[in-house]
């Protein structure tokens, strides 16, 4: 494993930006320091780039096994480290769903082969599995996912003494989609009466409602008060859900928490018009007032970290009606860089930035040694040019689908490169290393 010194970097870690040259050695920060004199393998001039820890993505669908014409490990782990994420958790909702250790530990297999980016997998829940969920070791599986809303094959935990089992029995952090299934039902049969096949996507956030949302959220946030459970709810998607949270009390001490994701922070239901089925997710974009508290909770420490739930389809699937189009979309290699937008619009700092995408998230999961730029941490770095414009074209797009709800869009900054257990990974445009990931290690 080569040496690398990064020399005169703007680093951002831990509330502080200063200028520090950074020495990388067997995969670690070996020395921080304001000027280095070390000789190493590789050197990279730093000047007027500004250093981050790697975000750490805790909510992605890679789509293997099963769905490999959508995406794959591969394919979208490079896409990741091409945007500045160096580490990335996985979901369940594969073909087969992983319901049992072995399918988890073929998905972790597939990993240790093929992934540019540092790897952790969710066991999935589902109505009849416990036996499986509870095997789950805590020290190298990053939580059990459970579905409180629709998902793919076996996935949706609706029956009440499941929930109730897995709540008080997890022998890890859970983490949960909350849609209310009986409520978008009764929805999307009243909008099918009133408009048959000719439901259109600016109707998706009133079929997959706010009201929705809320009543699951908040079911859970009383199912893991009931069980003390450590609950970790995903892409919140309203204001109102925003108040289930505690910001009184550090987040180590939390035993629930947050997420928000970057398309809920940038995109509102009035971008229906434009983008079309392109922005359909589940939970569906809503309101600008949503999205304008969901980034306050973010800041306030109601929300304790962002986000993508990178979700690819293919281009000919979202060009379906709005009722066969799938909801989900690419989103890890333009997360970063749509976030140093928001800060060049003043709405968060960079300081933010690095707290909500990989120090809170690595404090949230206990991750070890991971998320900060610490001497003797593994180095997951980043280096960004912020005032180096970058246009996303079909050209640049490195998820397998091929498409980006960011399609044309130019950004104020630039992903210049990305070091990933110490190994430089993506560099001036160019992926460098394959399979050069890690699996996670978390301190439970």
């Amino acid at each position: 494993m080569s040496s690398i010194l990064i020399k005169n970097a703007q680093v951002v870690n831990e509330s502080t930006t200063q200028v520090l040259d950074v020495y990388i050695k067997n995969g670690r920060i070996e020395k921080l320091a304001p000027q280095l004199d070390i000789q190493a393998d590789q050197e990279i001039n730093a000047e007027g780039l500004h250093l981050l820890p790697g975000l750490i993505d805790d909510q992605v669908h890679f789509r293997e096994p099963g769905l490999t014409y959508k995406a794959n490990i591969f394919t979208e782990s490079r896409a990741a480290v091409a945007g500045g994420t160096t580490s990335f958790m996985e979901m369940p909702n594969t073909v087969p769903n992983t319901l049992t250790q072995k399918l988890l530990q073929d998905k972790y297999d597939i990993g240790q082969d093929t992934s540019l980016a540092n790897y952790s997998f969710f066991m999935g829940a589902a109505n009849d599995n416990i036996d499986e969920v509870l095997k789950t070791n805590p020290r190298d599986v990053c939580g059990v996912k459970v579905f409180m809303g629709s998902s793919t094959g076996n996935m949706l935990v609706d029956n009440e003494t499941a929930l109730e089992n897995i709540f008080r029995n997890s022998p890890t952090l859970i983490a949960t989609h909350c849609e209310d299934e009986a409520t978008i039902k009764a929805n999307l049969a009243t909008y099918k009466d009133k408009y048959g096949d000719a439901i259109t996507i600016d109707m998706h956030p009133l079929i997959r409602s706010a009201e929705a949302c809320y009543l699951s959220s908040s079911k859970a946030v009383e199912l893991a008060k009931k069980n003390n459970t450590r609950l970790h709810i995903l892409h919140i998607s309203t204001g109102r859900e925003t108040m289930l949270f505690d910001n009184t009390i550090p987040l180590e001490q939390k035993r629930i928490t947050a997420e928000a994701c970057v398309h809920h922070l940038w995109f509102s239901d009035e971008d229906y018009k434009t983008k079309g089925n392109y922005i359909k997710w589940n939970p569906a974009v809503k309101t600008s007032t949503d999205r304008d508290q969901i980034l306050k909770a973010v800041l306030d420490g109601h929300i304790d970290v962002i986000a993508t739930d990178h979700a690819p389809h293919t281009i000919e699937e979202k060009e379906q009606s709005y009722l066969q189009a799938p909801s989900g979309g690419p989103l890890v290699q333009h997360a970063l860089i749509a976030l140093l937008d928001m800060v060049h619009q003043g709405k968060l700092t960079l300081e933010q930035l690095v707290q909500k995408t990989a120090h809170n998230t690595a404090r949230c999961f206990q991750i070890e040694q991971r998320g900060f730029i610490r001497e003797g941490y593994w180095a997951d770095l980043v280096l960004v040019d912020l005032n180096k414009p970058y246009q996303v074209t079909r050209q640049n797009i490195l998820s397998k689908c091929g498409w980006s709800p960011f399609e044309n869009h130019t950004f104020t900054s630039t992903i210049e490169h990305t070091i990933v257990s110490g190994n430089l990974a993506y560099s001036n445009g160019q992926i460098l290393e394959v399979g050069s990931g890690h699996r996670l290690l978390f301190n439970r």
